[in-house]
C-alpha cells in the first residue's frame, strides 16, 4: 500500500481506491474538471463516430482532443503532473468516473471530501487514511463514494511528520 501520493517515490498505488483520491485531488479546481470533461466527451464522440461512422480517422483523433485539454488543465491550471503518466489505465478510469460524477452533479462535493480529508489528515502529522479522516469530518456518516484509502494529501505532505 502507497503511504505517499506522489510518483516521484518508490511505492505506488497498489488498488483503484487508494488511486482515486489521490485523482480527485489533483482535480482540485473546477477548470481542470471542466477542461477534462470536455475532453472526455470529446474523445467518446470520437471514438463514437469512428465505430458508429466507420470514420478511422476520428479515431486518431479521439486521443488528441481527450488528452489536449487535459493536459493542458494539469501544466497550466493545476499545476502538477497528469496521473495518465504514471498510472495510464486507472486514470482512464477515474477519468470515466469523474465525467460519470460531474453528468451526476457530485463530482464537486467529492473533491470537497477528498481535501478535507487531506486536511485532517495533514492536520494528524502522520499517515491518517482517508476513511479516518472521513469519520473525524463526518463523525461516520458520510463516505467518499466508498473509496478509502491510507495515502496522505497529494504527496507533498512527509509521513511520521518528518520535515515539518
Amino acid at each position: 500500500m502507497a503511504t505517499n501520493a506522489t510518483a516521484a517515490t518508490d511505492e505506488r498505488f497498489q488498488t483503484f481506491g487508494e488511486f482515486w483520491p489521490y485523482y480527485v485531488r489533483q482535480h482540485s479546481k473546477k477548470t481542470t474538471r471542466h477542461l477534462h470533461f470536455l475532453g472526455t466527451t470529446l474523445a467518446m464522440a470520437c471514438a463514437g463516430g469512428a465505430l458508429l461512422g466507420g470514420r478511422k480517422s476520428l479515431a486518431l483523433l479521439a486521443p488528441l482532443v481527450g488528452y489536449g485539454p487535459a493536459w493542458v488543465s494539469h501544466f497550466f491550471v493545476e499545476g502538477n503532473k497528469p496521473a495518465t503518466f504514471d498510472y495510464p489505465l486507472w486514470s482512464l478510469k477515474a477519468d470515466l468516473l469523474m465525467w460519470t460524477k460531474m453528468v451526476a452533479g457530485t463530482m464537486d462535493a467529492e473533491v470537497d471530501m477528498a481535501m478535507a480529508e487531506a486536511i485532517v489528515a495533514e492536520a494528524a502529522g502522520d499517515v491518517m487514511t482517508t476513511e479516518a479522516a472521513a469519520d473525524v469530518i463526518t463523525d461516520g456518516d458520510a463516505r467518499v463514494s466508498g473509496v478509502h484509502s491510507s495515502v496522505p494529501t497529494n504527496g507533498s505532505v512527509p509521513t511520521n511528520g518528518a520535515g515539518r
